[in-house]
């Protein structure tokens, strides 16, 4: 079964979409203006999966 929720991107704040993928215990949040997609695991909380254009990384060192 599939869940979808209209959310606010956390890259540019236009309405994305939220899946809840219960069989593989998934939830997608995703953006079709600016091409953000995140994906972690429900059960545990960890990212599979992560893009987000415009946002950088910074080292912790």
């Amino acid at each position: 079964m599939q869940t979808i929720q209209k959310v606010r991107c956390p890259n540019c704040g236009s309405e994305g979409e939220r899946h809840y993928i219960t069989h593989s215990q998934l939830t997608r949040t995703q953006c079709p203006v600016c091409d953000y997609l995140m994906v972690s695991c429900t059960r545990t909380g960890k990212v599979i999966e992560a893009y987000a254009p415009g946002i950088t990384v910074r080292s912790t060192n």
